[in-house]
């Protein structure tokens, strides 16, 4: 999302707010065009996974990429995305995102959990249909990932047959993305409307919610983005390696402020990793990469979002492991889907087993959290390329990289 967006979007859900507290329950009148968005958002939902996750899947397998710095850069992203994660979860833990939310409230309804099923078959449901047709639908999120991950696979894999797939799966994405883009055009209006009845129905209960979870993402964030990153620099290349980390992380923050977008920030931050001097191909390499695989912002306000629903809905048996996992998927989901169009936070939703309507509050904290979260994205991507690069040289594999 761009800057404007993030600000757009912010400013309808303020006006919707106001409305909530002044008119109360009365509020409700508007909540029909909330729905409205939302019902095209979902039907949207599943032709956009499937494209994006496919062509980028295809993409990836199909460049050219350096093999050794590609096995060790996925390494050290699910390191560090590990570790923000679980930063973000203790946080949540000491401070819960709802305090003392009561979840026997109007709009607190989630779907009916079957009771008694074995935890093996409980990961087959999650991950698995039956039939193809039940892929169609907002509520196998992870079932058509699966799919469409192994669909974009099978068309690398099918080389010059794949050819005319590819290029479909392409077009398909950027088709898709471009509707989205259209649709979004109406969020600030509409999801102000949805958000106007959510808050004259639970007022400022809900709100106290919304400002202590943005004070843990600050707080989570600050922890990742000062002694967490520099500890990863400080480690890999020494204290001259965590003062030209620090001289040249001033532009690339600037740009993702600025600018609001990962993408945006991919050419400085390649530029001031050949600054800290890490290898051109490696830097060309990793950056590009991290900025769909690699986004330590978005998971800990993943991981927020989850503790948000979690406390909402009052659910039992989601501990670390758990949360951070679905945090991390919300992630990769998000990466592979640029424009996102709510679907990490429908994930999140179809995940937990409960309403898919709830992806509209928690896109609050998302939009909330945006700027901060581009922040830790772009420059988690630039401390990254740095780590790789002291991994690849200590381990002597600079000469072995593929051309």
């Amino acid at each position: 999302m761009t800057k404007k967006g993030t600000l757009l979007l912010l400013a309808g859900i303020l006006a919707g707010a106001v409305c909530g507290i002044v008119f109360g329950p009365a509020a409700s009148v508007v909540r029909p065009l909330g729905d409205l968005f939302l019902n095209i958002i979902f039907v949207m939902v599943v032709p956009m996974v499937f494209f994006s996750i496919s062509s980028s899947i295809c993409n990836m397998y199909r460049s050219r990429m350096v093999g050794r710095v590609l096995g060790w850069s996925v390494a050290v992203f699910l390191g560090m995305t590990l570790v923000a994660g679980v930063v973000s979860y203790i946080f949540c833990s000491v401070w819960n995102p709802l305090g003392s939310f009561s979840p026997d409230v109007p709009g607190a309804s989630r779907a009916a959990e079957p009771a008694g099923i074995p935890v093996g078959q409980t990961l087959v449901n999650m991950f698995t249909v039956d039939d193809f047709p039940k892929l169609f639908s907002k509520s196998a999120l992870l079932p058509l990932i699966v799919f469409s991950f192994l669909f974009g696979l099978g068309t690398a894999l099918a080389g010059e047959r794949g050819k005319p797939v590819a290029a479909f799966l392409e077009s398909g994405t950027a088709v898709v993305m471009k509707m989205m883009e259209v649709v979004m055009l109406a969020a600030p209006l509409c999801l102000g409307c949805y958000f106007a009845d959510t808050i004259g129905n639970l007022g400022g209960r809900i709100l106290g919610g919304y400002l202590r979870s943005l004070l843990i993402y600050l707080a989570a964030a600050a922890v990742v983005f000062f002694l967490a990153n520099s500890l990863y620099v400080f480690l890999s290349g020494g204290a001259g390696g965590l003062k030209r980390y620090w001289k040249q992380l001033v532009r690339p923050s600037l740009t993702a402020i600025g600018t609001c977008s990962s993408a945006a920030c991919i050419p400085v931050n390649i530029e001031a990793a050949g600054e800290m001097g890490v290898d051109g191909k490696i830097a060309e390499t990793v950056i590009p990469l991290g900025t769909n695989l690699h986004k330590d912002g978005s998971v800990i306000g993943a991981v927020i979002k989850v503790m948000f629903a979690v406390s909402f809905f009052g659910l039992e048996g989601y501990g670390l492991l758990a949360v951070v996992g679905i945090a991390i998927l919300e992630s990769i989901v998000l990466g592979a889907i640029p424009i996102g169009g709510m679907t990490g936070e429908i994930l999140i939703c179809t995940v937990l087993g409960v309403d898919p309507g709830f992806a509209a509050t928690l896109l609050v904290i998302g939009t909330v959290i945006d700027i901060p979260a581009t922040l830790l994205n772009s420059t988690g991507n630039l401390a990254a390329a740095f780590v790789t690069d002291r991994i690849c040289r200590n381990n002597d594999n600079l000469n072995k990289m593929e051309t």
